[in-house]
């Protein structure tokens, strides 16, 4: 079976935005919300851990 996070899709990248016009409040903002995204995907990697790990204890570790 084909798991999808393990595929090798290449995934558009962003354009960065421009931090030279922001004001340093707007840069603390964008800090923060950058901040709590990392802990968002954080958090799903855990959750998507736990549940490989749960599989592999059902079924047995899979090579490849």
């Amino acid at each position: 079976m084909i798991n999808p996070d393990e595929l090798d899709i290449t995934k558009p990248q962003t354009k960065p935005r421009d931090l030279q016009q922001m004001s340093i409040e707007d840069l603390e903002n964008y800090i923060t919300a950058l901040e709590a995204e990392i802990i968002r995907a954080d958090d799903m990697i855990n959750k998507k851990q736990a549940h490989k790990d749960g599989i592999d204890a059902l079924f047995g570790k899979q090579d490849g």
